[in-house]
């Protein structure tokens, strides 16, 4: 599974996503870090990412769209967290939902929670 961190996000996460098998690049690398939200958006549907982001703008795109694509795992609660327990929570918690995301979904995570709802949003 291919992911696109947003800005919003640490460089730092790619290499723990890296190393629990996925793969994993950030917006930096895409030359992306400045670009709307709208223009990433684009991109990770145009090259089959999962955007994982802390921006609740991406969901909300998604629902006003009414696309399965991409799928986006929003992270909550995190900005307490030091980057290698964000990587930890990432790498701990994608295998559940990988076959969601696959099929199109926006996963909701935090520490303390899970939640999934597949696309495309009625």
């Amino acid at each position: 599974m291919r992911l696109l961190l947003d800005a919003n996000l640490s460089p730092k996460l790619v290499e723990p996503l890296t190393i629990a098998g996925y793969e994993a690049i950030h917006v930096l690398d895409v030359g992306l870090l400045r670009a709307k939200d709208d223009a990433i958006f684009k991109y990770a549907a145009d090259v089959g990412c999962v955007v994982v982001t802390a921006d609740s703008d991406f969901p909300m795109m998604l629902a006003l769209q009414r696309t399965d694509r991409p799928s986006v795992v929003l992270l909550r609660h995190i900005a307490e967290l030091p980057c290698h327990k964000q990587g930890d929570l990432l790498a701990a918690n994608l295998p559940l939902v990988e076959k969601d995301l696959r099929a199109g979904a926006i996963v909701s995570l935090s520490p303390a929670r899970l939640a999934v709802r597949d696309l495309p949003m009625q």
